[in-house]
C-alpha cells in the first residue's frame, strides 16, 4: 500500500498544471543587490551565487498588510531589512493579491530572502492578507495561490509535502542555516493546521 500511495502521488506531480496569468511587476533587482545576495549565500548557505538553482521547496505566506502596493514598496527599495538589520531588503518572488490577481516579483531563477534556512532551495509566494484565517477564507485569492503553487511544482518537480507554511521552516529536511544564531529563526505565518488544509486542497485537483 506505502509503494501504491507513493506511485499516485508520483503521478499526480507529474500531470501537468496550466500557467495562470502572471503580472510581471520586478521590483528592481540591480548588480549591486545582486552582489548582496550572493554575500548573503555565502554566509548562510556556503553558496557562491544568487542563482536559485532547482528548488525543492515552496514557501507560503501571508504579508500583514490589507493592500499589495506597500509589500511591493519594502521589498523594491534595497536598504537593511527592519528585523535582522541585514542586505539585501527581503522579498518573495510571487504575491497574490486579494482580486486574485498574481504578480511576479523576482524570477523564480533568482534567490529571495523570505524564510531562514531554506531561501536557498525555495519559492517564497505572499498572500496580501492580516492572518491565515483571511488568506484561506478569501475564494478569489486561495484559487489563485493554488493554481499558482500547482503550476510551479509541476514546473520543478516540487513535492506537495514540500509545499509548506513559513511557521513549519524548522521542520523542513532542507533546512540549513550556518549562523548559529539564526537556526531555530522563524515566523508565525501559515500555521501546520493551516498547511494542512492546504495541501489536501493541492492534491484534490
Amino acid at each position: 500500500m506505502p509503494v501504491f500511495a507513493a506511485l499516485l502521488t508520483t503521478i499526480a506531480l507529474l500531470a501537468p498544471a496550466p500557467r495562470p496569468h502572471i503580472v510581471q511587476k520586478r521590483i528592481p533587482f540591480p548588480p549591486r543587490r545582486e552582489r548582496e545576495t550572493r554575500s548573503y549565500a555565502i554566509r548562510h548557505y556556503g553558496i557562491h551565487t544568487f542563482k536559485l538553482r532547482n528548488p525543492k521547496v515552496i514557501v507560503e505566506h501571508f504579508t500583514e498588510t490589507t493592500s499589495f502596493a506597500p509589500v511591493w514598496n519594502t521589498f523594491a527599495r534595497d536598504v537593511p531589512d527592519v528585523e535582522l538589520h541585514e542586505l539585501p531588503q527581503v522579498c518573495a518572488h510571487f504575491v497574490i493579491d486579494r482580486s486574485g490577481r498574481i504578480y511576479e516579483l523576482v524570477p523564480p531563477n533568482i534567490m529571495c530572502r523570505h524564510t531562514v534556512g531554506l531561501n536557498w532551495t525555495a519559492i517564497g509566494i505572499e498572500h496580501v492578507g492580516m492572518s491565515d484565517a483571511q488568506v484561506m477564507g478569501d475564494r478569489r485569492e486561495l484559487r489563485a495561490s493554488l493554481a499558482l503553487t500547482r503550476w510551479l511544482q509541476s514546473r520543478y518537480g516540487i513535492l506537495t509535502r514540500n509545499v509548506i507554511g513559513h511557521s513549519e521552516s524548522l521542520s523542513s529536511p532542507y533546512h540549513r542555516e550556518r549562523v548559529a544564531s539564526l537556526r531555530r529563526q522563524t515566523h508565525a505565518d501559515m500555521q501546520h493546521a493551516t498547511m494542512v488544509r492546504y495541501r489536501r486542497l493541492l492534491r484534490a485537483r
